[in-house]
């Protein structure tokens, strides 16, 4: 699947784009994908306002489309309540997580590994049990100052497509998505949050970045977990493991 756009198209298309001519894009790199990939083609959701916009849409492409959640045993009861609901609504969803047993508050000492441990091994074995060729994300290249590089279709690991097919939208055509579909929402955006994580590298942004609450007071603020800046096949077995091991 060739690269739909390149970086200075992307910045381009943002701004010269309107909101239905985003949407019809999005839903033709999805249709694109499932043909190519059919079972293969399996979407990330992170339970925030980007996936449910990318799961809405995936299913509108193919009732089929399966998809995968990561979480942690740090996600507020809000997340893991809309997540049990979600997963009962669409039973093709899978939930993984890693239970290994961490030093006390890791996420404070070390949040890069932390989010290492939590979130990217959970991914990297979804990607091997679900046999995924294309995973599918609600990456925006306008949320942050850490995702403006990406592009709509991505081969970052050999042999795994990474599709972005939101890449292109402003986070108030997300909302307008949402509602125009009345696609229920994470409990937590009525708190005033606007970018979902773990409950403690977690706050209300104050800024013009979505994920300026994230990670406060770390040397990852307003950064990335590492799902969307780490290698997801070329992991060794065990690789979890030995690097919360090195650290003890």
């Amino acid at each position: 699947m060739a690269t739909k756009s390149g970086d200075l198209d992307v910045r381009r298309l943002v701004e010269e784009l309107n909101y239905k001519q985003k949407v019809e894009r999005s839903l033709d790199l999805l249709r694109d994908a499932w043909a190519r990939y059919g079972d293969g083609l399996v979407v990330a959701n992170s339970l925030g306002k980007d996936s449910l916009v990318v799961w809405d849409l995936a299913k509108r492409v193919s009732a089929k489309i399966r998809g995968f959640v990561v979480t942690t045993r740090y996600k507020p009861a809000g997340t893991v309540a809309f997540m049990n609901d979600l997963v009962a609504r669409y039973p093709e969803t899978r939930v993984f997580r890693n239970d290994v047993e961490l030093p006390d508050e890791l996420y404070r000492t070390d949040p890069d590994r932390c989010c290492n441990l939590l979130k990217v091994e959970p991914v990297r074995r979804a990607i091997e049990e679900m046999n995924v060729t294309c995973w599918v994300t609600g990456l925006r290249c306008t949320e942050g100052r850490t995702r403006t590089e990406y592009l709509e279709v991505e081969e970052r690991d050999v042999g795994l497509v990474k599709l972005n097919p939101i890449l292109l939208w402003y986070e108030r055509e997300v909302w307008q998505y949402l509602a125009l579909r009345g696609v229920s929402v994470n409990p937590l955006y009525s708190a005033g949050y606007r970018s979902l994580g773990c409950a403690p590298c977690t706050n209300i942004s104050q800024g013009a970045d979505e994920r300026s609450g994230r990670w406060i007071g770390t040397s990852k603020c307003g950064g990335e977990c590492g799902i969307h800046t780490r290698p997801l096949k070329d992991a060794t077995p065990g690789e979890a493991v030995e690097l919360l091991r090195s650290d003890r």
